[in-house]
């Protein structure tokens, strides 16, 4: 067939709402088209393409927005996206166009979903993988185009998209308060859905439709004659009442429909806040308000910032009308979106400051298109306006609404307790994964579950990284609480054994850290660690801290005198009582900053500064206690040496992946040996290291011990 001969696409391009598209893009658009060797699209493609780009023009959508609509109903132009002279448009609309093939993975979601459940899950998740939310008026455009010619679909795939346009596309539309879309949108998708009650309604509707139309017309006569007689410049119309509207309203005050005020209606338009009270005292002038039936949300805006009059009166011949009165700029924002109804209407409860900055952002977009700012506001979508959600999906395409962070083993807790006290492992889009992978907005997730429950204490532990929810947290702890306490002490004696080995502070007086979190017992404060309420690094900086504040050297003091060190320069030590002396680390115990220290004056090489629990210098101290001198450190200097040993599994990557987490962790590798016991499968590294402090040390080894076959990594001395 000769597509040149095809009505379509050359209409379609000089149709009034595609009259912003450059003419060599629509030149190059037809001479593609033309030279296209596929069949041509149906009449009701046409049909349905027109009336996307009309709703499209009517939101004051750019030529990026109508273009990215067009290609995606036209996928033979779009094959040649990058031979069209689209110049600065073309990154725009491409992201559009992914934005679009994001919302076909939604779509397919609630095609394989019992209809109507979680629909709140799936419309977030819609906005939470589309990155350029210029997307979602392209999409409530098509959808109602698509709507509009359902009645040529066959009944499944008719009620199907009617379904899909009540559980997404109007709440929406709604949302967005996108009032000329958000009707027509309801209405279609109450049409389809249940027939008879469209029917029954539009029948009483139509029923006195005429008469209605003539009484308003009365109406608007009257009251403009009488606005014009005070001296206020008005424009009253008529205000149409949409079927489902109607029977929301039936149902939600349990009304018969001749109970209703507002089926009748009017809208006065003035320039000011001031000529809308005006106007007011106009209406209530004519006819006797009814009582109870007055709003003033200009002077008592709604949540949402909707701002008009609006009032009930007993209009000619003693029926009831209702009157809304606002001023250009309000009815702009109402009409719009910016005036944001979808709160009082859904009465939505709960919903994250994330999405509604992001409906926000949308709002603004959709102002500021008005005055041709679009392109401005389309590159502002930063950091701010980062979902902190997090929406995966489970094997049956449930939606689950997770914090920003959350691993599999969030996910198996979010599903049910029990899901996650069972867990031993998990698959993302099909993939194994570690228990500690972050989740992205549409994995689908797939928890695998052993017959027993048997959480993991470190679990709780946040530095591992295995839950990023409270709620999560909460629920291994309340299984923990649950054991007697006799395992409980056991478990959180190896957890702390464990931890103050590594740190080499495995002789400490744990009855200082117990005070410290008012713990009766150093059992209570075991049982605090098997529970996570306490962590194991939090023990050993407790300890740290208590030994610097009381630790005195052992031996006789030297006279003090008043002067010191006025300067500490490059050294890493004051030095009490002495200056101008040769300070250095002792290689036994290697301290690092922050570690209570003394120092021990030798013969020949100065100052040698130890820990204050070094078994060396227990024995240099009790030869010659003379020697023992108070130190301090000083100014930080550019890092401190210390010897660290792993014990692990020798298998491949091994090395390269402590070296990689050493270099995340900000520490330098200066020095490795590495010992093999022949024929046992099993690898001994000794590194030596440089660190900035005992806190960087102490995350580092925790890091070093989670790593897969290690299956000790502590600090040598």
């Amino acid at each position: 067939m000769n597509r040149a001969s095809v009505p379509g696409l050359d209409a379609l391009l000089n149709r009034p709402s595609a009259a912003s598209l450059p003419t060599a893009l629509r030149e190059a658009l037809l001479l593609r088209w033309q030279a296209a060797d596929a069949e041509p699209p149906l009449r009701s493609t046409w049909s349905v393409l027109a009336d996307t780009l009309d709703a499209l023009a009517l939101l004051s959508a750019d030529e990026s927005a109508l273009l990215a609509a067009l290609l995606f109903d036209l996928p033979w132009l779009r094959a040649g996206l990058d031979a069209l002279p689209l110049g600065p448009l073309k990154p725009a609309v491409a992201g559009l166009l992914e934005g679009q093939d994001a919302a076909d993975q939604v779509w397919a979601l609630h095609a394989g979903r019992d209809a109507g459940r979680n629909s709140e899950g799936l419309r977030r998740l819609l906005l939470s993988i589309i990155q350029d939310l210029r997307v979602v008026p392209i999409l409530l455009a098509r959808q109602l185009a698509r709507m509009r010619g359902a009645d040529r679909l066959a009944e499944s795939e008719r009620r199907a998209l009617a379904q899909l346009t009540r559980d997404i596309h109007a709440p929406l539309a709604n949302r967005l308060g996108i009032w000329q879309l958000k009707w027509e949108l309801e209405d279609l998708a109450f049409r389809h859905l249940e027939p008879d009650t469209y029917r029954r309604i539009a029948r009483e509707v139509d029923e006195t439709r005429l008469a209605r139309e003539r009484y308003v017309e009365t109406v608007k006569k009257v009251l403009s004659r009488e606005l014009h007689a005070q001296g206020l410049s008005a424009e009253v119309s008529g205000r149409p009442k949409h079927i489902y509207s109607i029977w929301r309203k039936m149902q939600k005050k349990k009304l018969a429909f001749e109970q209703l005020y507002d089926i009748r209606a009017v809208r006065v338009m003035v320039p000011d806040v001031a000529a809308c009270y005006a106007a007011l005292g106009v209406v209530h002038s004519l006819w006797a308000p009814v009582p109870s039936e007055f709003d003033d949300y200009i002077a008592r805006p709604k949540a949402n910032d909707y701002r008009s009059l609006h009032t009930a009166v007993i209009g000619p011949e003693g029926r009831t009308i209702e009157v809304q009165i606002r001023s250009h700029d309000m009815h702009a924002q109402a009409e719009l979106g910016v005036a944001a109804h979808w709160r009082y209407k859904e009465g939505s409860k709960g919903a994250e400051k994330a999405f509604d900055r992001k409906i926000t952002w949308m709002r603004q977009l959709l102002e500021q298109s008005q005055d041709g700012h679009a392109g401005e506001l389309a590159g502002a979508l930063d950091a701010e306006l980062t979902e902190d959600r997090v929406y995966a999906l489970s094997p049956k395409d449930e939606v689950m609404d997770l914090p920003q962070g959350a691993t599999p083993l969030d996910f198996a807790y979010h599903v049910h307790t029990m899901v996650g006290h069972r867990c031993r492992g998990a698959k993302v889009n099909g993939r194994i994964v570690p228990l500690t992978y972050r989740l992205r907005s549409g994995d689908r997730v797939e928890i695998l579950t052993g017959k027993e429950a048997d959480p993991r204490r470190d679990w709780l532990l946040a530095a591992n990284g295995f839950l990023a929810s409270n709620r999560s947290r909460e629920k291994v702890r309340g299984w923990f609480h649950k054991l007697d306490r006799a395992r409980n002490v056991h478990a959180g004696r190896e957890l702390l054994e464990r931890e103050l080995k590594r740190l080499g502070l495995q002789h400490a007086d744990l009855g200082v850290a117990a005070k410290k979190f008012h713990a009766d017992s150093v059992d209570d404060l075991y049982i605090q660690v098997a529970l996570g309420d306490t962590g194991p690094n939090q023990v050993s900086r407790a300890l740290l801290e208590a030994e610097r504040a009381a630790s005195q050297p052992a031996a006789p003091a030297l006279p003090r005198p008043t002067a010191r060190r006025d300067s500490l320069g490059k050294s890493k030590f004051t030095v009490q009582g002495v200056g101008n002396l040769l300070v250095q680390l002792a290689r036994c115990c290697q301290p690092v900053a922050g570690e209570p220290i003394v120092g021990y004056l030798t013969r020949t090489r100065g100052v040698t500064v130890h820990r204050t629990d070094c078994a060396a210098l227990a024995r240099l101290a009790a030869a010659s206690p003379q020697r023992i001198l108070p130190v301090e450190w000083g100014q930080a200097g550019s890092g401190y040496e210390v010897d660290v040993v792993v014990d692990a599994v020798d298998r491949r990557w091994l090395l390269k992946d402590i070296t990689n987490l050493i270099a995340q962790e900000d520490a330098y590798v200066l020095d490795i040996h590495s010992d093999n016991v022949r024929n046992s499968g099993r690898a001994h590294l000794r590194l030596r290291l440089k660190v900035s402090d005992y806190g960087q040390l102490s995350t580092l080894l925790g890091k070093l011990d989670a790593l897969p076959g290690v299956s000790d990594a502590r600090r040598l001395g």
